[in-house]
């Protein structure tokens, strides 16, 4: 009986957030689709400036989740400006919590509304949020030859022209590392042989295609790339050996103690533009994330292993930037539950919305 009711507890640290999160979803896109209308004969930047603001509301929520309510402890390392900027992030890809990562990181420059992801174009099928996702800024692309280079150029280019603040979020690697899937990691490693690159061995080859068409197509709105390398701990075996990353509802029930986050910010000048050298340049800063986690993994001095080389800052975040969006969106979501009239729009919403989504993204994106 006990362990019952270890069991039980331990499922509902994860089951009261997710609950919580995707509850909210419909209160969400009311609130979105309702400024939408509100906004239509109105010059595009003040409905961009509120549509951002309310993405930081639902994203402060979701933040009061992923590091208060866990009380992960967060550790940064390198140069992160404290002032907001039009950056591309580049990071390594382990975990479905690593979009929540570039979430920390832009709260911190008061930049959160303004993140925008690279994503697969599976995602835009995924219920109310695909289609948020894509009007927010999201850019849906395909892998290999049917990646759409000119679709990708076209929106970023109307990003521009409307003087979208711009934090958008790519992941080279394309697919999320995970150390027990052996034949994805050999097929990279045997991708970078062949094309003459240094074989990597905690993260994945890099493909440049977005990186160079976001980089090109932005180049001149740009002020830098963040360089991000992430690390959970406590995901290491018995053995010493590294082990799949957490899950979104495995960090949600509080496996995951800490979070190391290397953070280098490469001015764009720096940045090569062909996309040959830009191929090789982005290939290079893979090999310094790997450094950087074969330190962090492998190291022979168990002194140095579990954090990145340098100082590193234990950045707490106060409650007062994310309890007041999980009493705003929760206390609506609740309002809106207690009367029939509210559960039917609800129910209608988390419906329709999805239908009509999917429609929109199927033919926008």
């Amino acid at each position: 009986m006990l362990l019952s009711l270890v069991l039980h507890m331990y499922s509902m640290c994860c089951v009261l957030p997710a609950a919580v999160l995707l509850g909210t979803a419909p209160t969400y896109v009311l609130a979105w689709g309702a400024w939408r209308l509100l906004s239509a004969f109105l010059p595009s930047r003040f409905y961009q400036a509120v549509d951002d603001r309310l993405y930081c509301i639902y994203q402060s929520m979701v933040l009061f989740f992923f590091e208060n309510y866990t009380g992960v402890q967060i550790l940064l390392y390198g140069d992160l400006p404290k002032n907001k900027e039009n950056i591309i992030y580049l990071a390594n890809h382990q975990s479905t919590v690593d979009w929540i990562v570039a979430d920390i990181l832009a709260i911190r420059q008061n930049a959160l509304g303004h993140v925008r992801y690279v994503l697969k174009d599976g995602l835009k099928w995924l219920p109310l949020y695909g289609c948020y996702f894509y009007q927010h800024g999201g850019i849906y692309v395909k892998r290999s030859a049917k990646f759409n280079e000119k679709e990708m150029r076209k929106k970023l280019q109307s990003y521009i022209n409307a003087g979208t603040p711009m934090y958008l979020v790519i992941f080279p690697e394309g697919t999320r590392y995970n150390p027990e899937l052996t034949k994805v990691i050999s097929a990279s490693q045997t991708f970078a042989a062949q094309e003459g690159l240094p074989v990597l061995k905690h993260v994945l080859t890099p493909r440049i295609k977005a990186t160079h068409v976001a980089f090109d197509s932005m180049k001149n709105y740009l002020d830098a790339i963040y360089d991000v390398t992430v690390a959970f701990e406590g995901t290491v075996d018995d053995k010493g050996q590294r082990k799949e990353a957490p899950s979104m509802a495995e960090f949600l029930c509080k496996e995951c103690p800490k979070i190391h986050i290397h953070i280098d910010r490469i001015d764009k000048k720096d940045v090569p533009e062909e996309q040959v050298y830009m191929k090789r340049w982005l290939h290079e800063r893979f090999e310094i994330k790997d450094k950087l986690l074969i330190e962090f993994y492998d190291s022979l001095d168990p002194e140095r292993r579990n954090k990145f080389p340098g100082e590193s800052v234990n950045s707490k975040l106060s409650l007062k930037k994310t309890l007041p969006s999980f009493l705003i969106l929760s206390g609506l979501t609740a309002g809106m539950l207690m009367t029939e009239a509210g559960r039917k729009l609800y129910v209608k919403t988390w419906i329709y919305g999805t239908l009509i989504g999917c429609l929109w993204v199927s033919i926008k994106a």
